[in-house]
């Protein structure tokens, strides 16, 4: 799938910066399973950091004392910069669908 220039100009810095860390890994077949494994593993750090700081887990110290949840939503977003990558998908084009999706469930709601 080709590339558009929106996506382009949108995330083209960061896979041209990803394209120099993953030289090594994005032709090996196991990086799309690694990198589904990692996004999972940063999703529980960031949960687990949240609910040290907000809450549910308030006493959990070793959560407190590793990144801040917004520390972990920053290694989320660059796992799935990853993941789209390797895989070329159009995130401009995904984020809108997303949107998209929101806005219609927000209009036009299920009774």
């Amino acid at each position: 799938m080709k590339k558009t220039k929106k996506q382009h100009s949108t995330f083209g810095k960061y896979f041209a910066y990803l394209d120099q860390i993953d030289q090594d890994l994005k032709s090996t077949q196991e990086f799309g399973s690694f990198l589904i494994l990692s996004l999972v593993e940063e999703i529980g750090e960031m949960a687990r950091a949240y609910l040290a700081k907000h809450g549910r887990k308030s006493t959990n110290i070793a959560a407190q004392t590793d990144e801040t949840y917004e520390q972990e939503l920053g290694d989320i977003i660059v796992s799935i910069l990853r993941f789209a990558r390797i895989k070329n998908i159009n995130l401009h084009k995904r984020i809108m669908y997303s949107l998209n999706k929101i806005k219609r469930r927000h209009e036009e709601p299920k009774i």
